[in-house]
């Protein structure tokens, strides 16, 4: 006999890794404050190379509308300066001597229902994400019944704590959503 307990046990850390993407990808859209998160993802053509900014640069922000850029080598300047003037921020980046400064313009109306829609897509993907995954599982404890490796009764409580995992990781979906929509409003 297979203990349905297992198939659904050995999901969970895939499912903790929708979450930490998620995480990852949310703390890339802008809200009120700077933070090097929005900007160190952002690929810079250098060299006939594309590289992620925070490899070529140290990022900080040193004021809630202001993230400074000092990048390693001087000859990465002009490489920077266009990845980031071409890039979705919706701020120029300045030269000052040897950093690049990006003061944040303050958002409007229209700009904050766009980053909030874009919030609620990068929630749907997770959550279809968790749906296949439940999916997959379900098959699996369908297939096992099948096959009697899995008593009829274990088929249905292995339903029920799907269900309630699904449930667990769908609540931190719309913690993440709350906690990033409050930042944009603000």
């Amino acid at each position: 006999m297979v203990d349905y307990k297992e198939l659904i046990k050995k999901i969970r850390p895939e499912l903790d890794k929708v979450i930490s993407f998620l995480e990852r990808e949310v703390s890339k859209i802008r809200t009120g404050r700077a933070s090097a998160s929005l900007v160190e993802d952002i690929m810079v053509d250098c060299f006939g190379q594309k590289m992620a900014l925070k490899q070529l640069a140290a990022i900080s922000s040193p004021e809630p509308k202001q993230i400074v850029i000092q990048p390693w080598d001087k000859s990465y300047f002009d490489s920077i300066q266009k990845a980031l003037a071409n890039s979705s921020l919706g701020a120029n980046p300045i030269v000052d001597k040897d950093v690049i400064r990006i003061t944040l313009p303050p958002m409007s109306e229209e700009y904050r229902k766009s980053l909030l829609r874009m919030l609620s897509e990068k929630q749907e993907e997770a959550r279809k994400t968790l749906r296949r995954w439940r999916g997959e599982v379900w098959e699996e404890v369908q297939e096992k019944a099948k096959q009697g490796e899995i008593r009829e009764d274990d088929k249905f409580r292995a339903k029920d704590e799907l269900q309630d995992l699904l449930d667990e990781y769908g609540e931190k979906i719309e913690s993440i959503g709350e906690r990033k929509k409050k930042e944009i409003e603000s």
